[in-house]
């Protein structure tokens, strides 16, 4: 099978973290069990961990930082009944960043100063520079002194280890081997589709739910980027060797993802460029009918069940709200990020 050569557009900073941030909610547990096993096996996992993106946000918000990346703040509670806040910090860029040790203690003070709440920093470094490997933050001078420590893991090192990270069960381990997979076959395309295939394929054996298969699925989709021709081609590979093997159908869901990506990407693009073409009023109307059922559908892929509110504001909407909400879609994380003050008042 001939596989088109690549063209790998490059990232935005927001397409790169999306889907860490996703992964790390969706497999927190997972991931502290296969990188941080000791803090792992101390939480009570009886409660479930609570996402604190609003105080992270205060914390911030005036922070004279502008290369942020991924941060998570997260509380758990420990076996002992007591409670901790988890300071998650992927570092996703390729270069080293002279700046990181003291953004990773300034999270640290800041969070200790508003809410005088102990913090345990982890720093998941996604670069490929092995001789960049922050731990610390140090500051002093005549006898005072300032040392910060953190976790720091390195994703590099799993790198040779892929063998271990195809036998476990631990579906993290799938989200670091697409990682590695991503950095080792930039710019080779049959390589990429090969190894692609093969990680879907596993997905069967990890005995995981629904849910858990298409965040990853979402993932690996995103980090192991190929040509539109060639993804189609993987899916239509996939869905035979389903047929073959009797696969549990996770193929639809590879499908509806990318089909989902797309409109993301293009749906407001479409509405554009119709309007610049002066559509007939019943074309225009069928397409303000279209970007309405688009967007609706990928509301409720998010948020799943919608207030009776948002969809009367959809059905209703013009062609220019539909494309302002379209946009802020691709890079929400609540309703209330799309829709503005209207959703607090829509009640």
């Amino acid at each position: 099978m001939e596989i088109p050569p690549v063209y790998e557009a490059k990232q935005s900073r927001d397409e790169y973290d999306i889907p860490w941030k996703e992964v790390i909610e969706e497999f927190l547990r997972e991931l502290l069990a296969l990188l941080l096993p000791a803090l792992h096996d101390s939480i009570d996992w009886s409660r479930t961990p609570e996402f604190l993106d609003q105080e992270l946000a205060r914390i911030l918000v005036d922070a004279a930082t502008t290369n942020r990346r991924v941060d998570k703040l997260i509380k758990v509670w420990l076996k002992d009944g007591s409670e901790r806040w988890i300071l998650l910090h992927v570092e996703v860029q390729g270069d080293r960043d002279p700046e990181f040790e003291e953004r990773m203690f300034q999270c640290y003070y800041r969070i200790y100063d508003l809410f005088r709440k102990m913090v345990v920093g982890i720093a998941l470094l996604a670069d490929m520079s092995d001789s960049w490997r922050p731990v610390e933050y140090c500051s002093g001078q005549f006898g005072s002194q300032i040392i910060y420590r953190f976790n720091a893991i390195k994703l590099l090192d799993f790198m040779g280890r892929e063998d271990e990270l195809r036998a476990s069960n631990n579906p993290f381990a799938v989200v670091l081997l697409a990682h590695l997979y991503a950095k080792k076959t930039r710019g080779d395309t049959e390589r990429r589709y090969q190894v692609k295939k093969e990680i879907i394929r596993g997905l069967h054996q990890k005995g995981l739910d629904h849910q858990k298969i298409r965040q990853l699925l979402r993932f690996i989709d995103w980090i192991l980027q190929l040509p539109k021709i060639a993804n189609q081609q993987l899916a239509q590979e996939l869905a035979e060797l389903e047929g073959e093997s009797k696969m549990p159908s996770y193929v639809t869901s590879f499908e509806q993802i990318g089909m989902e990506k797309g409109m993301e990407k293009g749906m407001e693009k479409g509405m554009e460029k119709g309007m610049e073409k002066g559509m007939e009023k019943g074309v225009e109307k069928g397409r303000k009918e279209e970007g309405s059922s688009m967007l609706l559908r990928l509301l409720r892929r998010r948020f799943t069940d919608l207030p009776g509110w948002v969809e009367q504001k959809v059905i209703n909407a013009n062609l220019e709200l539909l494309e302002e909400w379209a946009d802020r879609f691709v890079h929400a994380h609540s309703l209330e990020d799309i829709f503005g003050d209207e959703a607090q008042t829509a009640h």
